[in-house]
């Protein structure tokens, strides 16, 4: 058993424990009450899923096991020479919320490697497939295709099921499942977009670092894909991606049908096209602007005929946030190194100058600061991926730990199948006192 397995075993039983004595001893709590607004707008803020992997905190962003972004990357081992930490290392903290040791991260670097093969038939089902297949739609069924190989749904179907002892094969599930989808994503990508010449791996990188290689798109790509990696990682349980992932799990279902399930969520244009559609916007910006350099003065005016047009300024504003995305900051922190005078991030950077400031005196937006969609699809440009379509796969490889992670220990609590109740437009009626 690994290092990380051992870890997950010991901290089990005392979660356990909590959970139950939350429930016997202290069930009938009341958490909050539910509006009628709540009921129909899609059970927005409504405090009915638990999770430990992460909260989304108004004022701080994303806190992943209870550390900021910031403390999170800081925290975590890297790679020697690099700027951002090992996926596997991360993988190990969102699973036990202990920070790992560097051996203990590059223990995990090693595991992976040995899980990453995919099998040939995965391969030959995406070359099957039309070339002009959305390579979401390729990603979800490349994932759907690989249940044969499921260790919970063998396990389950052994006729010795405990479910006490579930979390141990779909741990195993969620581990090979991870090491796999860089190899996937990277194969989908050259197939499609790279006239089918693929770059087998290199053994000797991690995760972040392989799958650079594999893509084909040298240092420091190698960085953008851990920090890519980790802060599409999870976003509460509530989201379309992680919510569809544990409802799905939640039937007892496995690791790839839930998987595939919430990355069909996730390609929905409410939730992970936003960067591609903010990054058409910008460069719709630099044609319209011609390309000028981008003055505090001319990007004013620009974004108040915008808005007294009727439009948006996409990437901005966020349902929870009440500040700027620490995600959009990381990513920006990496841009004012790496690419400061990139004709697309200056605008960028204006954007992020002067659109709260005009947002805060038109006065319709809550929160006026940019999310993590306002300037990631810039990076992946600026390094040449340039297909918009493939963007929300990188976003999949990501999202992929955390939903895995919190399904996991799902199963480690013996967590019930999801079942919500219903009501009729009738009873609202009766509810809000109109019939």
């Amino acid at each position: 058993m690994s290092t990380l397995k051992d870890k997950l075993a010991a901290k089990i039983p005392d979660q356990r424990k909590r959970v139950t004595r939350l429930l016997k001893e202290h069930g009938d709590v009341k958490v909050g009450e539910v509006t009628i607004a709540q009921v129909i707008g899609g059970a927005r803020g409504v405090k009915s899923l638990v999770t430990d992997i992460s909260y989304l905190d108004p004022m701080e962003g994303i806190r992943f096991r209870g550390k900021t972004i910031p403390e999170t990357m800081a925290a975590l081992p890297k790679p020697d020479g690099k700027d951002y930490p090992y996926v596997e290392g991360f993988w190990y903290f969102l699973m036990t919320g202990d920070v790992p040791t560097k051996a203990e991260a590059e223990e995990l670097v090693e595991e992976f490697k040995t899980r990453s093969q995919v099998p040939q038939y995965v391969f030959d089902l995406l070359r099957s497939m039309p070339r002009d297949t959305h390579p979401m739609t390729m990603f979800s069924a490349a994932i759907l295709s690989m249940q044969r190989e499921s260790k919970f749904a063998k396990y389950y179907g052994s006729g010795h099921f405990n479910k006490m002892d579930a979390w141990d094969p779909m741990f195993e599930d969620a581990t090979d499942l991870i090491a796999k989808l860089p190899v996937i994503a990277a194969y989908i990508y050259r197939m499609k977009y790279k006239g089918d010449i693929h770059i087998p791996a290199d053994s000797s990188l991690d995760m972040g670092g392989n799958f650079a290689h594999m893509m084909g798109i040298d240092h420091p790509y190698d960085d953008v894909a851990r920090m890519y990696f980790i802060l599409h990682s999870d976003h509460e349980s509530g989201n379309v991606s992680a919510h569809t992932t544990h409802l799905v799990a939640s039937a007892l279902s496995d690791a790839y049908y839930s998987l595939s399930a919430g990355i069909n969520g996730l390609a929905g244009p409410l939730h992970g096209l936003a960067n591609q559609e903010v990054l058409k916007w910008l460069q719709g910006v630099m044609d319209k602007l011609d390309g000028k350099e981008p003055t505090p003065e001319i990007m004013k005016q620009f974004v108040w005929d915008t808005l007294n047009s009727g439009q948006v300024i996409p990437g901005y504003g966020h349902a929870v946030l009440r500040k700027t995305d620490p995600r959009y900051q990381s990513q920006r922190d990496f841009c004012l190194k790496h690419l400061p005078d990139y004709p697309l991030f200056k605008y960028v950077d204006m954007l992020y100058q002067v659109v709260p400031d005009i947002l805060v005196e038109q006065g319709k937006a809550k929160n006026p600061w940019p999310n993590v969609d306002a300037q990631s699809g810039v990076i992946q440009w600026f390094y040449g991926l340039t297909e918009y379509d493939f963007y929300t796969v990188l976003f999949g490889v990501g999202r992929a730990i955390g939903v895995l992670a919190n399904i996991t220990w799902d199963r480690a609590l013996g967590y019930p199948i999801e079942r919500p109740k219903s009501l009729t437009t009738d009873m609202l009626e009766e509810i809000a006192g109109i019939k």
